[in-house]
């Protein structure tokens, strides 16, 4: 047999052997929490518990914004450009989506997790729903705490919804904007990005944005911002979800394993934030913040007239049906 022909055989062979195995699938994970959040240890249990699946996929993980910004994540994902990601899903593709900064939803943790949690929620019936049509898979909402303002001092009437004497920056919503302005504020919208240098550079007096956890990790250790007011105006929900084109490809053994992993992923994201809140206060006061004291009573007279104020805008902006699925939920 001539060396060819042994070539020819050989690799024939070879062939034979490997065409029933396929090189295991990489999916991009992307993140925009900070470096020290516990986000990111999820993300890193996240590719753990898929990969352990063996379901031949991988995972990369791309934590801390390395890939854009939650908005920029949104599209990218649409695209099919990421595959997975985890962030703050806002409403600048669909105003329905407007229902993830309904001020004064719930008041509780218990209640946050009866909304944010259960697949079956009125709330996560109509955020899979909206976010289906867009191009895009949701795997699970995970609440992570109640958001209050960071700002560069303490701001006039905290305790109330008198003058603020602030101008703060919220995210891409008219619902945020016109719940900071009931509360007293001056809003300026700007993406996430944005937020450090424009309260360094005094843009903007401070921001809604936050849980004490996020205000310590992302502000008070990099010495931005001097105060925290815990308004508890919406539950921080973050949220995993999938590019459908990903999605689609993927089998159903797959998506089970990927489902999986992001369900036990917004059970110990919801976990720990309930577990943390209070340490987290005290942490900020031990870095020097100034932590504003709200009273149960003082709340209950903001969320009072928030509700009042904003709710009707809302009920126009994504239905009164979906304004009524979701109280009937409640």
């Amino acid at each position: 047999m001539t060396n060819f022909k042994k070539f020819a055989v050989a690799t024939a062979l070879t062939l034979s052997l490997t065409s029933g195995v396929s090189a295991a699938t990489t999916l991009k994970l992307a993140g925009v929490v900070p470096v020290e959040h516990y986000g990111n240890t999820l993300l890193e249990q996240i590719k753990t518990d898929i990969e352990a699946a063996n379901v031949d996929l991988k995972v990369t993980v791309f934590p801390a914004g390395q890939l854009g910004a939650g908005e920029e994540l949104f599209e990218a994902a649409a695209r099919g450009n990421v595959d997975l990601v985890h962030s703050v899903v806002y409403a600048h593709s669909d105003p329905v989506l407007e229902i993830n900064s309904l001020p004064y939803l719930v008041s509780s943790w218990d209640e946050a997790e009866k909304v944010y949690l259960n697949k079956g929620s009125a709330f996560n019936k109509i955020f899979a729903e909206r976010l289906d049509g867009l191009g895009l898979k949701l795997l699970a909402n995970a609440p992570e705490g109640f958001i209050g303002v960071v700002a560069n001092d303490v701001p006039d009437n905290a305790g109330n919804t008198g003058d603020k004497g602030m101008n703060i920056r919220v995210w891409s919503s008219q619902v945020i904007k016109a719940t900071v302005e009931s509360i007293g504020f001056k809003a300026t919208t700007m993406n996430w990005g944005e937020v450090f240098p424009a309260i360094q550079a005094g843009t903007v007096d401070g921001a809604i944005c936050c849980t004490a956890q996020l205000a310590y990790s992302a502000f008070a250790t990099s010495d931005v911002g001097k105060a925290f007011i815990p308004y508890n105006v919406v539950v921080e929900n973050t949220t995993y979800y999938a590019s459908s084109r990903t999605w689609d490809k993927l089998s159903q053994e797959q998506q089970s394993a990927v489902q999986s992993a992001f369900d036990k992923a917004a059970r110990d994201y919801a976990a720990w934030g309930r577990n943390n809140e209070a340490q987290y206060v005290t942490k900020l006061q031990e870095s020097g913040y100034q932590v504003v004291t709200v009273s149960d009573e003082d709340r209950a007279a903001i969320a009072e007239k928030v509700r009042a104020d904003v709710w009707p805008q809302i009920s126009e902006i994504v239905g009164k049906d979906t304004i009524d699925a979701l109280m009937a939920d409640k």
